[in-house]
């Protein structure tokens, strides 16, 4: 009898002690962690700053830009880019970077609708001149020196406002520089008035150009003339 006893009291202590062990570790694991945020936390936060930082770089390169250009690079090396920006024009600036985060800087401005090309690897080519065939010349240059295929060309541009798309690049590439239009405007007022009216009739684009260097003109022999007296 005290045998069984001594049994029975036995095993109620152990039982007692293993379900108090085990509460105890359950309340444990159950403590909230007091670690340092999680890594993916960390990350997440990380790559929301970079966005942030892209957007504001793509809306800095908006200040005082004629044109933006949309170019499928899907396929080209590093060394190829590298020499398509050593090629590009002191007046425009090549930039790698995500189509919405581009999408998202360019919302409300005149680029807006250079959306319909913001598909595929794209990289943008930001234009700070009126010289426009001047910048988008050297991509060109590289593609048939590289001899890169269609999918490497021009995917849209917005110039003005408008959009181009690559099956009307060529208006964009053949417009005439600031000589050339300062050239046929002196031209056309040593020509007789049929000449003249010919000009004046021109595009308004072609017109509106004409009439700038005119101005420039006048302004520049404005401002020399103080001096040669």
């Amino acid at each position: 009898m005290e045998a069984a006893a001594l049994s029975s009291l036995s095993s109620s202590f152990l039982s007692g002690h293993h379900s108090h062990f085990r509460t105890k570790s359950l309340t444990l694991l159950a403590r909230p962690s007091r670690r340092s945020p999680t890594l993916p936390s960390i990350r997440a936060t990380i790559t929301r700053q970079k966005k942030e930082e892209v957007v504001a770089a793509v809306k800095a390169q908006l200040e005082n830009c004629y044109l933006i250009a949309g170019i499928r690079y899907e396929g080209l090396t590093v060394k190829q880019l590298q020499a398509v920006r050593k090629a590009l024009p002191d007046s425009a600036k090549l930039l790698v970077a995500k189509n919405t985060l581009v999408g998202k800087a360019i919302e409300g401005t005149q680029f807006e609708p250079l959306g319909p090309c913001m598909k595929g690897m794209n990289a943008y080519l930001f234009v700070h001149s009126e010289e426009i065939p001047e910048a988008l010349k050297p991509y060109r240059t590289i593609q048939k020196e590289e001899k890169l295929d269609e999918r490497n060309d021009y995917v849209g541009a917005v110039f003005e406002g408008k959009f181009y798309g690559p099956d009307e690049f060529k208006a964009l590439e053949t417009m005439p520089s600031r000589a050339e239009v300062y050239a046929k405007l002196l031209g056309s007022l040593q020509m007789p008035a049929i000449s003249l009216v010919g000009t004046l009739q021109a595009p308004a684009r072609n017109l509106l150009l004409i009439l700038q260097a005119y101005v420039k003109k006048l302004e520049e022999e404005a401002a020399a003339a103080p001096a040669s007296e």
